[in-house]
Formats: structure tokens, C-alpha cells, sequence
């Protein structure tokens, strides 16, 4: 990454529990067994929608309902990986690396500190990058709004991108 330019993005997503009993919880990619899966089109993973919001602000490159509207019938129960590999290869199509990402997830329930680390390296991973680059914290907001009551799981998402070096000539 040059000095040349750096930019950041943020990005938010929100999904309601599911009422299929069936669903998974998928966050960061990582399943958290024994809780409630989120309602969504796809897999509803708010870490990683968040993540790709915000891959794709920093680069100017539109948002994540854009891409991969919920109308389309081609990202019907999707894992949100697909969503990430693509925001990220477009990212450095536009000559981006990604810095580093920090993400919170707000939620009243499940508890979900014994799974940041796993959640981290899998975006990482996702990514191409470093674990070391990747963060993940949760909140509670204690008791109000929505994910306070535990209703649903949000995700704010912060991505640092860098000018990526140019290629090296080779001889």
C-alpha cells in the first residue's frame, strides 16, 4: 500500500431474527450453533454485509443492494461469502488494498464473545488479508431498540483501503 491515498468506508446492516426454527446463525461467515438464524434472502450474515457496505463506499463503487439485490432470484439463501469475494476483487480491479476492518455487532442475544476471534479470521480470510487486520467487537445497547429487546442482530462496519502498489516491472 503507497502514502499516495487512503479512504474509508462505513457500513450498517440490520436483519430480524428468523422464525425458522431450521435457519442457522451465520456471522463473519462462522455458524454460532444453538441460536436463532436471522431472516434475510441470503444467509442475512449482517457482519458481512456491513463488511461489503463498506468495501464498496471506500472505493466508490456503489453499495451492497446494488450489486446483489434481494430481488434477485440468483442470491436466494446465498452465503454471504459470494458477496465479499466479489466487493473485494472489485476493489482492487479499482486499484484498492484493503488497510483493515473493524466491525461491532449489536446484539442483546446470543452471546457472541467466544466466537469474535473465529468470525475475524474467517472475513480475513474472505479478504486476503492478514487476521491481524481484521477486528470484531459486540455490544449490547442495553435493553433499547431493537437488538436491545433481541429482536435482531446489527453490524457497523469500518474498512480502511489504500492505493495499492503498482505491479513491478519484471525483466
Amino acid at each position: 500500500m503507497s502514502a499516495a491515498g487512503f479512504r474509508v468506508g462505513s457500513g450498517v446492516d440490520v436483519h430480524a431474527f428468523s422464525d425458522d426454527p431450521a435457519r442457522p446463525l451465520v456471522l463473519g461467515g462462522v455458524t454460532v450453533p444453538g441460536a436463532p438464524g436471522l431472516a434475510g434472502h441470503s444467509d442475512a450474515d449482517v457482519l458481512l454485509h456491513a463488511v461489503v457496505d463498506a468495501l464498496l463506499g471506500a472505493a466508490g463503487l456503489g453499495d451492497i443492494g446494488a450489486l446483489f439485490g434481494s430481488a434477485d432470484p440468483r442470491y436466494a439463501g446465498a452465503g454471504s461469502a459470494v458477496f465479499v469475494t466479489e466487493a473485494a476483487e472489485r476493489v482492487r480491479a479499482a486499484g484498492w488494498a484493503v488497510g483493515n476492518v473493524d466491525a461491532t455487532l449489536v446484539a442483546a442475544r446470543p452471546r457472541l464473545a467466544a466466537h469474535r476471534a473465529a468470525m475475524a479470521a474467517s472475513t480475513a480470510r474472505l479478504l486476503g488479508v492478514d487476521p491481524a487486520d481484521v477486528n470484531v467487537k459486540a455490544t449490547t445497547t442495553d435493553g433499547l431498540g431493537s437488538t436491545g429487546r433481541g429482536e435482531g442482530i446489527a453490524c457497523l462496519a469500518t474498512v480502511l483501503l489504500g492505493r495499492a502498489d503498482p505491479p513491478t516491472a519484471r525483466p
